[in-house]
Parts: C-alpha cells; sequence; structure tokens
C-alpha cells in the first residue's frame, strides 16, 4: 500500500496548517487553525464521526476542516484511522517547533451519568494510554472499537502523550462524546500560547521530541 502526506503550501497568519494525505484506501484533506474560534466543516462519510470531530472542533477552538473520501463500501476502519492521522499532522505541522505553548493540558469532563478524564503532553512523544471500555458494538454507524483507533492515530501524528479514562459512565454515546469534548479542552490548553514562556521551547533539553535535531 502506497502512502503519502502532502503539505499544501499557501501563505497564511497564524498558527495553520493543511495537509492531504492519500492512499489507496482514502484521499483525505486537513486544514486547522490553532488560533480560531472553532469554525468547523466536516465531511467524512461516517455520521457519527462528523459529530464527534464538530465536539473537538468547538470546544478546543481550533478552526478544524476535514474532507475525507475512503473505502466505506468495505468499513469504516480506515477512513477512521486516516482521518485521525491527518488531523494530528496537520496539528504537528502548525505547532512547528512548539516554542511558547503550556504544553500540558487536562480536562475533567461530566456529561450526564458520565465522567471522563483526559490529559495531555504536547511533547511530540506520541502514546496513548486508552482506558475506556463500551458495551455497545456500534454508535450510529460506527463500530465502537474504531474510536481507540482514531485516538491513537491522532496521538501518533500530533506528537501527543494523551491519556483517556472513562472514570465512570454507562451511557456509550455520552462515554465518547465526554472524550472528544475532554481531548477538545486539555488540547486547547497545551497549544496555547504561555506569555511567560516567551519563545522558549517548554523543556529542559531545548527541544521536544525523543531525539534532538541533527
Amino acid at each position: 500500500m502506497s502512502s503519502k502526506v502532502e503539505p499544501i503550501t499557501r501563505p497564511a497568519p497564524g498558527r495553520t496548517a493543511s495537509v492531504r494525505r492519500k492512499t489507496n484506501e482514502t484521499d483525505i484533506s486537513v486544514s486547522v487553525n490553532l488560533d480560531g474560534t472553532g469554525h468547523r466543516k466536516i465531511s467524512t462519510g461516517i455520521g457519527f464521526l462528523d459529530h464527534m470531530l464538530e465536539q473537538l472542533a468547538r470546544h478546543s477552538l481550533i478552526d478544524l476542516e476535514v474532507e475525507a473520501k475512503g473505502d466505506l463500501h468495505i468499513d469504516g476502519h480506515h477512513t477512521t484511522e486516516d482521518t485521525g492521522y491527518a488531523i494530528g499532522e496537520a496539528i504537528s505541522q502548525a505547532l512547528g517547533d512548539r516554542a511558547g505553548i503550556r504544553r500540558y493540558g487536562d480536562a475533567l469532563i461530566p456529561m450526564d451519568e458520565t465522567l471522563t478524564r483526559v490529559a495531555i503532553d504536547a511533547s511530540n512523544r506520541p502514546y496513548l494510554a486508552w482506558k475506556v471500555s463500551f458495551s455497545q458494538p456500534s454508535l450510529g454507524a460506527m463500530d465502537t472499537e474504531l474510536f481507540a483507533e482514531w485516538f491513537k492515530a491522532f496521538a501518533q501524528s500530533a506528537g501527543l502523550t494523551l491519556h483517556v479514562q472513562t472514570v465512570y459512565g454507562e451511557n456509550n454515546h455520552h462515554m465518547i462524546e465526554s472524550a472528544f469534548k475532554g481531548l477538545a479542552r486539555a488540547l486547547r490548553q497545551a497549544v496555547e500560547h504561555d506569555p511567560r514562556q516567551g519563545d522558549a521551547v517548554p523543556s529542559t533539553k531545548g527541544v521536544l521530541g525523543g531525539s534532538l535535531p541533527t
């Protein structure tokens, strides 16, 4: 399978990025503005995923546009996973060297009977701790097992250490929606400019990531 992620070069102010991820299975275009207002335009062909990505944009105040076409005649796996990769890559590009950001973010999100905890380190060292279990095989037309795949792909390409935990809950819709809202709020904190940081990278190493630049 061939795969490539292409940056789309265009002049734009602020922390913005656009990418296109095209494989034999999907063709996905994503644009983000980290300093936006939560504007969103989402079309993945999977209604429930669209709803979750709208929550992500609205509550992070990151402008997000997603246009995804995938092999939904097979199932939703490739489209879900590759959408996570593409959005994460766009956010990583928009962050640049991550200088001046707060780096850490966390959220505790109640939704009726459900309580979800999300914590982020925008460390450029990807890792997902996923402590969420569902009692239903699907929500709408989306298999619930695919939510872990989306979060894993997103954390990997965005360069996030990401922990997601359902503290307690019963309703599957509430559990996953509170996870996306928690991600949004924690991400908003983590990528915000910290006026006390100035232009410094928030690390004693002077660089965020697993290896030093050559």
